[in-house]
């Protein structure tokens, strides 16, 4: 019950956030067009895995075909890979609206942010099609039986009975692009915009510019948390269920979380929410 509660404020949370800013002339700037595609982005993905993990445990398990599998680890990897890009695509907004905010406007235009949405559903895309193609050539002997609760890249791999050292190794390489590379960017970003915002003279001024990416810095360090805790974390002595623990943080809370932080902590959304009520009564 508490996992289909999550995932339905989730799915709510997230859909709201569509409507208002595809509904609002307040929220018409590129920042609330990326949120509007990251919301897309954890719908998918929660959707994509939580069914799946309530069948699992009213069943106390779960009988898939190969087909079925190799289905959910797509959208898996493509939501995941295109909300790691929309995070720095995100995190490059708030570099030029704080450290270039006279030249924002001009940059950030309508072609340029419908580029960098594009380009990030499509490359997180083309690189999951080149890998799932690959797993796809292995061989498959034994039980079958993953202990997770949804097709993750290595409880697949450790059901083959071919050798996947090369396999992981073109997994990292072409994964990098899309995880670790945008995380760089996002870390070399926020220092730009910390090294602008101690400059600012005024205490007033510093907080009303941190305010603007506060909500963007708190997603990311969620999401990158778990993630880099999973994936390049130490794998030696941890349990089965710490691992499950820490997938459900990136897969399920933190999609949960997202639309939270962003209509708590942004006075624009509460004002376009507050305004909506109050032209219903």
């Amino acid at each position: 019950m508490l996992c289909l509660l999550v995932y339905v404020l989730c799915f709510i949370g997230n859909l709201m956030i569509l409507i208002l800013v595809s509904s609002s002339y307040l929220l018409q700037s590129p920042m609330y067009f990326f949120v509007c595609h990251l919301s897309l982005c954890d719908m998918v993905l929660t959707t994509d895995i939580v069914p799946s993990l309530l069948h699992i445990i009213l069943r106390n398990g779960r009988v898939m075909l190969f087909l079925d599998c190799i289905t959910q680890f797509q959208i898996f990897c493509t939501s995941t890979g295109t909300e790691c890009l929309l995070l720095t695509v995100m995190s490059y907004d708030r570099y030029l609206a704080i450290c270039h905010p006279l030249s924002y406007i001009s940059i950030m235009g309508a072609r340029l942010k419908h580029h960098l949405v594009l380009g990030s559903w499509g490359l997180s895309f083309a690189i999951t099609v080149i890998i799932v193609f690959l797993i796809s050539g292995l061989n498959f002997c034994g039980e079958n039986i993953i202990d997770h609760f949804f097709c993750d890249f290595l409880p697949i791999i450790q059901l083959s009975c071919s050798d996947t050292r090369l396999l992981q190794t073109i997994d990292l390489i072409l994964t990098a692009p899309v995880t670790l590379l945008p995380f760089m960017v996002i870390i070399v970003s926020y220092v730009c915009i910390s090294v602008v915002i101690v400059k600012i003279p005024t205490v007033k001024g510093r907080q009303k510019a941190f305010s603007t990416c506060s909500s963007h810095l708190m997603v990311v360090s969620l999401f990158y948390t778990s993630l880099i805790a999973i994936y390049l974390g130490p794998t030696s002595g941890r349990s089965v269920i710490t691992l499950k623990v820490l997938s459900l943080m990136y897969t399920v809370v933190t999609p949960f979380l997202n639309p939270l932080i962003y209509t708590l902590r942004n006075q624009e959304i509460k004002s376009t929410v507050i305004k909506l009520v109050c032209s219903k009564r």
